[in-house]
């Protein structure tokens, strides 16, 4: 097994490094982020780092890099304070996966990639039509992390979109059914393939295998 110390760390030329740590988290979710300033310039942009931080209320976190450059997702959302989270899938990850080119703020991701806009009500920020799953969230607080110069970014998730066969009877959403992407490493893609649902862990006896359902298989 390879040893890499923090020695040799340091020593790495920056993009091998960055290849090498961000893979080291393994599986990540695919989502699109859609915002738009205060003058209606659409955004969308690639994040992998988007996750779960708590039901009630319903809280989404994602983190953006320094501020070394612009970046416009999150001016937009500091401007509008709201934004939509939606997730990829196989039909079109490699247009997802343009989004991260360096488009000028006058560029629209969704004309550049052949992304379609989406809206919902009276809201004016766009989701990405091609979506199965999709969110509208609500910002709540942009955490600064000092360490790394970085942002978390949280927001309260108002309203969801989603393909309705996905939603098992006990609210567990079906992401394989909808042939959600994952990326590995900063530019990697993936399809999943499920083992199964577990049942709730418990002392004195391990889990018991289930279906996509919630049911004992």
């Amino acid at each position: 097994m390879k040893h890499i110390n923090s020695q040799q760390l340091s020593n790495m030329p920056d993009r091998y490094r960055a290849c090498l740590i961000n893979s080291l988290s393994g599986f990540k979710s695919a989502n699109l982020i859609g915002t738009v300033n205060s003058q209606g310039q659409t955004n969308l942009a690639m994040f992998s780092s988007v996750f779960h931080l708590g039901a009630s209320p319903a809280l989404i976190g994602f983190i953006t890099r320094p501020h070394s450059v612009i970046r416009h997702t999150l001016e937009n959302i500091k401007q509008t304070k709201q934004y939509t989270i939606n997730q990829v899938s196989e039909d079109f990850y490699l247009a997802a996966h343009q989004t991260s080119a360096r488009y000028l703020r006058e560029d629209s991701e969704f004309t550049k990639t052949g992304l379609s806009e989406y809206y919902i009500d009276a809201y004016n920020v766009p989701f990405v039509k091609q979506s199965r799953l999709k969110y509208l969230l609500t910002l709540r607080d942009i955490v600064p992390i000092t360490l790394n110069d970085t942002q978390l970014v949280i927001g309260e998730v108002t309203d969801i979109l989603c393909d309705e066969d996905a939603i098992k009877s006990d609210g567990y959403v079906d992401i394989e059914a909808l042939n959600s992407v994952s990326i590995s490493g900063l530019d990697s893609y993936h399809v999943s393939t499920r083992l199964s649902r577990l049942s709730y862990a418990q002392t004195g006896s391990f889990p018991t295998k289930m279906n996509v359902d919630g049911k004992i298989s």
